[in-house]
């Protein structure tokens, strides 16, 4: 049998098959600045905006989204604590969430 660290016992003839517990993700912290990045990769030419670095829970990150969509008059999701809203909004995103008391930057190109 391999000891390696990448190998895992999956079925065993005495017991089964073996159920591992489901690891709950943890989001990294952030260092208390908002960077907002446009992202086109994977998304057949179609930018929006990456909003990460808030530290907050998932019915705040939400609401927030929520209201940011709105703002904009576009849509958006909430993905693993990081907020997407479509489209090149960079700048009016900056504006309202610095009107909040966050501090932003304009991440990437």
């Amino acid at each position: 049998m391999n000891d390696s660290a990448n190998s895992r016992l999956v079925y065993s003839t005495e017991t089964g098959r073996i159920n591992e517990p489901a690891i709950a993700s943890e989001r990294p912290k952030g260092d208390g600045i908002v960077r907002i990045q446009r992202q086109t990769s994977g998304r057949k030419g179609k930018g929006v905006c990456v909003i990460t670095g808030i530290d907050a829970d998932d019915a705040t990150l939400n609401k927030l989204a929520a209201e940011l969509k709105k703002k904009c008059g576009c849509g958006g999701a909430l993905k693993d604590g990081v907020i997407e809203i479509q489209g090149d909004k960079r700048d009016l995103i900056k504006t309202l969430l610095e009107a909040k008391g966050m501090k932003v930057k304009l991440a990437g190109g």
